[in-house]
């Protein structure tokens, strides 16, 4: 949806919405894709969110949920009666049910579960049990399987009959005591002969993930082995269900977003721009408050050296380039670690190849940048080598140093199971701020007496 399509459809919901045009609504609803529809909701309010919604029938409300961002998820069903959002739940399959209930509030999510069928509550209290952020709590229980001495044509008629199954592009193999021993694509399946059985044309060594497995491993093998499916297994190699693709999309998106807002400082919630303005500050006010700390300490070095400024005042005039290299380079590095710990090209086998790497990227721009700004520095300040130099070594120390904190940081970080995104900014530029003046001003009163 173009930019000028959604204003165009925003403008013309809130005409009808202020006329109480209901079935020019519905009728709207018919037309607007359910995508488009949960894209639409991030720009009206909460009074107008509800009174569309409280317009669309509940199938189509089931498709905008698994759509919509969480917090407007548990804005809109927080003001419906449970009857109503178990009739929508219907509609949903059982990962993202399971993922719906366990953002609402608890008594509502368990006044939802008590007005559901028993069947139906149990498998859904099988799904909350695992953590959402884990295979198990991605994994939907709709899958196609079959035994192994299936033939290819029995197999076939079994998917035409097959109801329940969710993106079926792959049918796994099990065994009597439902193991998973192979899997069959549904290429292989319908290009071998009809009575070959599954056990002679599947593939016996299926990609497979635990429940306990993190879904940002799990996004990683699709990834790596091109998969649009994978399937979930226990410790004892039984098949309990499947991740499939959209979920694995749904993953990397939202990962990535994390990493962005970290990197930045501005925390890790995706949906920190629908919150409101408190709360947005609030959720800000730690990341910047390292920031700040760091400015704090930096003046406190400066203070140190006033008597050698007032003397020297040219020399502050460095400074802003000075820390301001150390820390974009810092950045880079930090942004280069992170990225490959998260991709799997940065392992902590190699962390001493990659640290000397960007030790030596380190030292040959901090040369680099060293010899222009003591050329620089010397020019405009009368031709004085000594001053030239002292901002040259600054700039070369910062810079050297800067790439080493940047790759160690995240790298430190993640071998104690502490997310490494966080070592990026603030964190290492003010760190490197710090050092950098420290350096700096050190070496330029050392060389200026």
């Amino acid at each position: 949806m173009q930019p000028t399509e959604l204003n165009i459809l925003i403008d013309t919901y809130r005409k009808f919405i202020r006329r109480g045009a209901k079935r020019q609504i519905s009728n709207m609803f018919i037309k607007t894709h359910t995508a488009d529809t949960a894209v639409l909701f991030r720009h009206f309010s909460p009074k107008e969110r509800i009174a569309l919604f409280n317009e669309m029938s509940s199938e189509y409300a089931a498709e905008v949920m698994r759509e919509l961002d969480e917090i407007l998820v548990v804005e809109l069903l927080s003001q419906c009666d449970p009857k109503y959002i178990v009739e929508i739940l219907k509609h949903v399959p059982s990962d993202d049910e399971a993922d719906i209930l366990g953002i609402l509030p608890e008594e509502l999510s368990d006044e939802i579960l008590n007005l559901m069928k028993e069947e139906e509550t149990n498998a859904l209290e099988e799904l909350l049990k695992y953590d959402p952020s884990t295979a198990g709590g991605l994994m939907t229980p709709q899958y196609f399987a079959l035994r192994e001495e299936t033939t290819a044509q029995e197999a076939i008629l079994a998917l035409h009959e097959s109801e329940d199954a969710e993106m079926a592009f792959y049918l796994y193999v099990i065994d009597e005591r439902n193991h998973l021993i192979g899997v069959v694509s549904l290429r292989q399946l319908v290009t071998n002969l009809p009575n070959n059985t599954l056990s002679e044309i599947m593939n016996e060594t299926p990609i497979s993930v635990t429940t306990d497995i993190e879904q940002g491993e799990v996004a990683k093998l699709v990834s790596r082995y091109n998969i649009i499916a994978i399937p979930v297994v226990d410790k004892e190699n039984k098949l309990l269900g499947i991740i499939t693709i959209d979920d694995v999309v749904d993953v990397i998106r939202e990962e990535a977003t994390e990493e962005f807002f970290q990197m930045a400082g501005a925390g890790k919630d995706r949906e920190i721009l629908l919150k409101s303005t408190f709360e947005n500050a609030r959720l800000r006010f730690p990341w910047l408050f390292a920031t700040w700390t760091g400015g704090i300490i930096a003046s406190i070095i400066i203070g140190v050296y006033k008597d050698f400024l007032t003397d020297w005042i040219i020399i502050a005039a460095y400074m802003p380039i000075i820390v301001g290299m150390g820390g974009n380079i810092g950045t880079q590095s930090s942004t280069i670690i992170v990225r490959g710990l998260a991709t799997g090209r940065v392992t902590l086998k190699g962390t001493w190849k990659i640290l000397f790497k960007e030790i030596r990227v380190g030292f040959l721009l901090g040369i680099t940048y060293g010899i222009l700004l003591t050329i620089v520095a010397s020019y405009f300040y009368e031709a004085n080598i000594t001053i030239g130099l002292a901002a040259g070594i600054g700039i070369f120390a910062s810079m050297a140093l800067a790439t080493v904190t940047g790759t160690l940081a995240p790298i430190i970080l993640h071998k104690f199971n502490i997310d490494p995104g966080i070592a990026a900014a603030p964190f290492v530029t003010t760190s490197i701020d710090i050092i950098g003046i420290a350096i700096y001003l050190s070496v330029a009163s050392y060389m200026l007496g």
